[in-house]
């Protein structure tokens, strides 16, 4: 037996068939685990809160190791990162931004006796697995917040990349402000990076410049949330709850519940029971939800808040049902039908109320 995973070849077979991988139980003590991460561990957001995930998941399982790099780019340099982990004793990898993907799909074809698992992908393997949330509940309610604060009418949302995750996410916020407003606008500014604090700078005041009485945003930093402070405009976080860097304008924050994942990997690892699979969880599993709520907002909102997140943990109704419009105003969700899950996680258009384009 190996000290580590043992992977089983369940093979024997007749033309064409496929090798499935079945991996054993394995002692914690024994697991290590590596963690590619986008984003410097201090950024305050995203790899902060991964960070965060990977601590708990170590808490819970005494004796496990786990080690990290941070900044890693979305790129072959990360196949380099994820070939030192194995060259160290990972069975468990974990690649936690989008652009890992296809990295991660050419490390694990190699080394068919460690597990992967990639965050926002839609590739896999039987070693290879994908995790990530419906970000775009808790989105939503924070839109009901921010489109209640608005007086101008124009929100700026300040986006990172053009991907399916970051587009949904505009959308379901834009859905949320405009049934607490529905004259309300959302700007789009995009920064074609997950982390770069000047340009979240930039393009906050850029937003505020255009009439953006409260900021929204998709990126990594808490740069956004304090250019919104300085400059006395409302804002809602990402990731974190960020009202360290808007004590007074935070209105609260999408954010993320990583460990919860994280433990549930490694202890399928550590029972033997993982096998390859997506996780997509929401409101529902507490996996997504909102940070701390700002005492400006009127209690019917937090009451209208509260009722549909019951409203969506429920299953009876989720944020992309019609009837939805998009930007020409056409009917792309009829009144009764409900977004799949793979429309949803291949998403490339904007809903009505939206005001921007998406580069190609």
């Amino acid at each position: 037996m190996k000290k580590y995973l043992l992977a089983f070849l369940c093979l024997t077979l007749v033309m064409g068939s496929t090798i499935a991988l079945a991996f054993g139980p394995v002692a914690a003590k024994d697991l290590k685990a590596g963690f590619v991460y986008v984003g410097p561990v201090g950024d305050g957001g995203w790899t902060y809160m991964h960070d965060l995930g990977r601590l708990d998941m170590e808490k819970a399982f005494p004796g496990m190791e786990s080690f990290f790099v941070e900044s890693v780019p979305e790129g072959p340099d990360s196949v380099r990162v994820m070939e030192t982990f194995i060259r160290n004793g990972a069975k468990l990898v974990f690649a936690t931004s989008f652009g890992y993907m296809d990295f991660v799909q050419d490390v694990a074809a190699k080394n068919p006796d460690v597990i992967f698992m990639h965050c926002s992908g839609y590739k896999r393997a039987d070693n290879v697995g994908t995790y990530f949330g419906r970000m775009y509940q808790a989105r939503y309610l924070s839109g009901l917040i921010a489109g209640k604060m608005s007086k101008s009418n124009i929100i700026g949302f300040v986006a990172a990349n053009p991907i399916p995750e970051v587009i949904r996410g505009i959308n379901a916020f834009t859905l949320g402000a405009q049934k607490t407003n529905p004259d309300v606008k959302v700007k789009v500014v995009w920064l074609f990076s997950w982390f770069d604090p000047a340009k979240e700078k930039e393009a906050t005041l850029a937003l505020i410049d255009a009439g953006a009485d409260v900021i929204a945003m998709h990126a990594d930093s808490g740069a956004a949330p304090q250019t919104a402070e300085e400059a006395g405009v409302y804002v809602v976080g990402y990731n974190n709850d960020m009202s360290r860097y808007a004590p007074t304008k935070h209105l609260t924050a999408p954010v993320w519940n990583w460990g919860m994942v994280y433990k549930h990997i490694a202890g399928q690892v550590i029972d033997g029971t993982w096998k390859t699979s997506d996780i997509w969880w929401g409101l529902k599993e507490d996996f997504v939800g909102l940070a701390p709520v700002s005492n400006a907002v009127p209690e019917d909102i937090v009451a209208l808040v509260n009722s549909e997140k019951e409203k969506i943990i429920s299953g009876n109704w989720d944020v992309f049902s019609g009837p939805v419009k998009n930007q020409k105003g056409e009917i792309v969700i009829k009144n009764g039908d409900r977004m799949s899950d793979g429309d949803m996680l291949g998403m490339n258009w904007f809903v009505m109320g939206v005001e921007g384009d998406i580069p190609k």
